[in-house]
This record gives C-alpha cells, structure tokens and sequence, in this order.
C-alpha cells in the first residue's frame, strides 16, 4: 500500500495516529505531501510540520496533530483520486465538502490548493483528498 499511494499512506497515518490521541506523527517526506500539509496547515487542521530524519535515516516529516477539547480537528480524512483511479475535475465542478464546512485539496497547474483557492483562480485540476 504505502509505496503505491505514498500520499494515501500519510493520510493513514493521520488517522490512525489521531484515534489513538498521538501527538505528533511522522510520514517519509515528499513534495506532494509537504504541499498537502501546507493546505492542512493554512485550513487549520494540523498545528503544522517539519523536515526531519527519519529512524531509516531518509527524510521525513513530523506532523504535529491539532485537537480541540481532546477531540481530533480532522473528523473525516478521504483519499479521493488515487494511483489506480484518478480524479480530475473541471474548475466548475470541484466538489464542495460537506456544503462548504470542509475542504478538498486539489492538485492544480497553479499548485496544491483548497478547493475555494481553486475556484478563485479558476483552475481545476486532480481532487487529492477531502477533509472534514
């Protein structure tokens, strides 16, 4: 699993991590999800990030997890377009989470953005995932 869809691995790892009332957890580093992170951050659902080295001494990511009176930010981690099925979707048609509560992060020609970024640039592109 993990080396065919890195990305859904680290979402995984999230969640996991987040059931259990982890403080912090650390996924192997990569552009993409470095960039997914950033939206994470920016929308509020993680307390943020950092490059480190891992136990196999390959770069890696410590994500420092976000709970509000001990309940997890992130109720709804989905991975949306994956490597054997991906999803792309026209600016018109980004889907809104849960009636605009939630965000959906989209690979763009213009960068990895939230859905709302998306629509006020006016690109469309691969849906990555959806939080809620």
């Amino acid at each position: 699993m993990s080396m065919n869809d890195p990305l859904g691995d680290m979402l995984t790892r999230i969640r996991n991590s987040q059931m259990r009332g982890k403080s912090s957890v650390v996924s192997p580093a990569s552009k993409v999800r470095a960039w997914v992170l950033d939206v994470l951050v920016a929308e509020g659902y993680v307390r943020g990030y950092e490059p480190i080295t891992g136990a196999d001494g390959h770069p890696a990511l410590r994500i420092e997890l976000k709970y509000f009176d001990g309940v997890p930010v992130i109720r709804e981690l989905k991975r949306v377009s994956t490597p054997g099925r991906r999803v792309y979707s026209g600016v018109k048609d980004i889907p809104q989470v849960r009636q605009g509560l939630g965000v959906a992060i989209v690979s763009t020609p213009r960068g990895v953005m939230s859905d709302a970024q998306a629509r006020s640039a006016n690109v469309g592109g691969e849906v990555l995932c959806t939080v809620f």
